[in-house]
């Protein structure tokens, strides 16, 4: 039986070194991509301890030539490209409408939903090659399932896009047998707060009092990066082989909140 192989973009922190740590212990060889390689070789050095398999490929995902030479190298590495989570992404800056700048805004698409655009173009002509494949986009409860965060416009934005792009490709890819989902985390524990700048919170925010113990699931405490990693893992595996097209909430009930 022939290993499968991942490729994880954002994989040397958070929800995306979660993801490439379990799917390599589901005896997954993993790409790590993203642009830091320090915490990419930690990533791998773990994976590689527990007797896994991982290629470090320092990238930046809205480059073209960049992703193009990444997959590449993957599939010169292992032979194939099985699946695909397209996760790396910044919050960017939050700012009043008005206060935002182009350049600003422009930074956040070019991340989050340019970068995605590429992950998918480059890597979904290989997952063809093979028959078939699968697809996991994360997402955010933020512009799918709740918009009061002050500022996030255009991080809403992107978010809402990745959702309404994997459903139309999920029609798209399944004549060739590829299945595509989102999962839209929650308050999670990762680094993410350190791209985001904050603006004019004041102008924005909305004057309302949440309940106490926001994530309703875990009493109030923000979820683990590995609470996203092992749904990404079941919606890459063949038990959710009749799943697509699907945005699933990863939230422990927060957006219901709100």
């Amino acid at each position: 039986m022939l290993t499968p192989v991942a490729l994880v973009t954002g994989a040397g922190s958070g929800i995306g070194r979660a993801t490439a740590i379990c799917l390599a212990a589901n005896g997954f060889s993993v790409g790590l991509l993203g642009h830091t390689a320090d915490e990419l070789e930690a990533t791998a050095r773990d994976i590689r301890n527990a007797n896994g398999h991982a290629l470090t490929l320092v990238a930046d995902i809205g480059i073209e030539r960049d992703m193009r030479e990444s997959v590449r190298r993957l599939v010169d590495e292992y032979g194939r490209l099985d699946s695909v989570v397209a996760n790396a992404g910044i919050n960017g800056v939050w700012a009043p409408i008005d206060d935002l700048t182009q350049d600003e805004w422009q930074q956040t698409i070019n991340v989050n939903l340019t970068g995605t655009f590429l992950t998918l173009h480059i890597s979904v002509p290989e997952l063809k090659r093979n028959g078939g494949g699968s697809i996991v986009v994360v997402s955010s409860i933020n512009g799918t399932r709740t918009f009061t965060t002050p500022g996030a416009t255009a991080y809403t934005a992107t978010k809402a896009a990745q959702v309404a792009m994997v459903q139309q490709l999920s029609l798209e890819l399944a004549r060739h047998h590829i299945r595509i989902n989102a999962v839209c985390p929650g308050e999670i524990e990762t680094n993410i707060e350190a791209s985001t700048a904050l603006r004019g919170e004041r102008e924005t925010a909305i004057p309302v009092i949440w309940p106490d113990g926001q994530v309703p699931i875990t009493g109030g405490v923000p979820g683990m990066s590995t609470d996203v990693a092992e749904v990404i893992a079941f919606l890459l595996s063949d038990a959710a082989r009749h799943v697509t097209g699907t945005p699933v909430f990863v939230d422990g009930g927060q957006g219901l909140l709100r």
